[in-house]
């Protein structure tokens, strides 16, 4: 067993239907396919339909199990209230959703415009609830147990300069999370997140930060373990949580970064990167001092 491969057992997820938002490509994709080979169905959504379609048809050869691609723009009330309408009548109730969809720009906050900003905020603050009120709501009608994961970010709880918006939109989500595990497990509705660190992605990665610049910022060198994150990895966290297996957890924001946002959080951690001669000569110059 290492790393890389699955952690639950076959049929973990059998009998559940779950929706994934953002889930025709990157993270929400690796998430959706290892669902699928725990038994699960699934819906997943984004603006791009060809995309989606592209995805489900691959997803169903290589996994097995039904997916529904919904074209969906999480922004637009009406298109999430038509898409749950839709998920609902092909597979009578959906078990869980997934909030994956997302948005970012990495840039100094000044030359943003306002709508790039709240594009972002509009993506992932707005869109997140927009989706959460209306499985939600649609849950506590029908008496309906379900469960909620949210992806989120480390930066949500202290803040990041040049992905302002992002932060502040993750930030809303996690509060939103927290809160909703409290007034809405009295109907059986769990509400949980993930906070990933660099798990590289095809698309998102090159559009962030282009040409030499993912070279020059290597987020490996800032995670204590020394490596980005294997998909399976997230794969496998965002399974136990959405599986029967964690259903005493509720209200839980779990990090899953390699060490990484701990090491940013030390006022002197970078000081691993001080030589073992310069540690020497410290070391002795104390002792010549006592």
């Amino acid at each position: 067993m290492n790393f890389k491969e699955g952690m639950l057992r076959e049929g973990a997820l059998k009998g559940k239907n779950i929706l994934v938002t953002g889930g025709g490509t990157g993270l929400g994709r690796s998430m959706g396919s290892y669902f699928l080979e725990l038994g699960a169905n699934l819906i997943i959504t984004s603006r791009k339909l060809d995309v989606l379609k592209q995805t489900a048809e691959e997803m169903m050869a290589e996994k097995g199990g039904k997916v529904l691609p919904l074209a969906c723009d999480v922004r637009d009330i009406e298109q999430v209230e038509q898409m749950w309408k839709d998920a609902t009548e092909a597979f009578g109730t959906i078990h869980v959703v997934l909030n994956n969809a997302a948005g970012n720009f990495i840039s100094p906050t000044e030359r943003l415009s306002t709508n790039a900003f709240n594009t972002v905020l509009d993506i992932v603050l707005k869109g997140t609830s927009q989706v959460t009120l209306t499985a939600g709501k649609d849950w506590i009608a029908k008496k309906q147990a379900g469960t909620f994961l949210n992806i989120v970010t480390t930066y949500a709880w202290t803040g990041s300069g040049y992905v302002v918006p992002s932060a502040a939109a993750k930030a809303g989500v996690l509060a939103m999370t927290r809160s909703l595990a409290v007034e809405w497990a009295k109907y059986g509705i769990r509400s949980n997140a993930i906070a990933p660190g660099p798990f590289p992605t095809e698309g998102a990665w090159s559009r962030l930060l282009p040409g030499d610049l993912v070279k020059k910022f290597d987020p490996a060198k800032k995670v204590p373990v020394g490596r980005v994150g294997e998909h399976q990895e997230l794969a496998n966290l965002a399974a136990y949580l959405v599986s029967d297996f964690s259903s005493y957890v509720n209200g839980e924001v779990m990090t899953i970064d390699g060490g990484e946002w701990l090491k940013g959080a030390g006022e002197f951690n970078n000081l691993d990167m001080i030589p073992q001669e310069m540690w020497d000569m410290l070391e002795a110059s104390r002792g010549k001092k006592g």
